[in-house]
């Protein structure tokens, strides 16, 4: 075997080794139309997110950062664009088809809980089983299971007014991972807390991640504690914007970079 075709051998064996995306982005647009103004809220995104890759979408208020959660979400679909979720592509389904694909594939956790008050910490965790069809014994088991896991396990009687912040986000994340998603969307999941909450919410995520989940996150702004839990960042700051960033501490495989933009009208 001559130097040269072992050469082409080595980096085709490279390429082959890189993980396979979970989310994959290629020149997607979401335009807002109201009446004559069109604001044009992404602009050509590109992005990768791996298996278990634990990615912060940094920038201002205003850049696209929650757009792009929607889309990544599946709770909206683009203007225009590849969008390709777990080897499925998923741009141009219509809603029971990506509801069912949230269902299977995603948890979200949102800043404000998003729980219903007068169902118990048990109840509302069973929720997203119960849409998947799930008998009603087992989504009790996979459900106080769930409770556990986040040390809940004494509170899942309890409705939401009986908790504190940090006990009803961690309710919030035990019903995010019941129904075993491969992708956690988090939603500036502290920005409702405490110092101390947040910092344990942090921690929860870190653990998560650990355990081999995908997990995209917004954040408003470069901070110590955004970048401790998050070892990569996606940057959305317009055209002149950094795109994804990797930390030498995880592996070296980098995505292609992304910008996000809102046009002003």
């Amino acid at each position: 075997m001559s130097q040269e075709q072992s050469t082409v051998d080595s980096r085709q064996s490279t390429v082959d080794a890189r993980p396979q995306a979970m989310i994959l982005m290629r020149g997607i647009r979401k335009v807002y139309s109201t009446g004559r103004v069109e604001v044009e809220a992404l602009r050509g995104i590109d992005l990768e997110i791996g298996g278990n890759d634990y990615v912060a979408v940094v920038g201002p208020s205003g850049s696209g950062k929650s757009t792009l959660m929607n889309l990544i979400g599946c709770l909206d679909t683009p203007t225009s664009g590849e969008y390709v979720l777990s080897g499925e592509a998923v741009a141009g389904l219509d809603r029971n088809r990506l509801a069912e694909i949230r269902n299977r594939h995603i948890g979200f956790v949102f800043q404000n809980f998003n729980l219903l008050p007068y169902a118990t910490a048990l109840e509302n965790v069973e929720l997203p089983l119960l849409f998947a069809g799930v008998p009603t014994r087992e989504r009790k088991e996979r459900a106080e299971e769930m409770l556990r896991r986040v040390d809940l396990a004494d509170r899942m009687d309890h409705k939401p007014t009986e908790l504190s912040g940090g006990q009803m986000q961690r309710v919030a994340i035990a019903r995010a991972l019941v129904n075993r998603p491969a992708i956690i969307l988090a939603d500036e999941p502290t920005g409702n807390l405490d110092s101390a909450s947040g910092q344990g919410i942090v921690g929860l995520f870190r653990e998560l991640h650990g355990g081999g989940q995908t997990i995209p996150r917004p954040g408003r702004g470069p901070s110590r504690r955004a970048h401790r839990a998050d070892p990569r960042r996606a940057d959305s700051r317009g055209p002149a914007g950094r795109g994804l960033t990797d930390c030498p501490r995880r592996r070296a495989w980098c995505p292609r970079a992304m910008t996000a933009r809102a046009s002003k009208s």
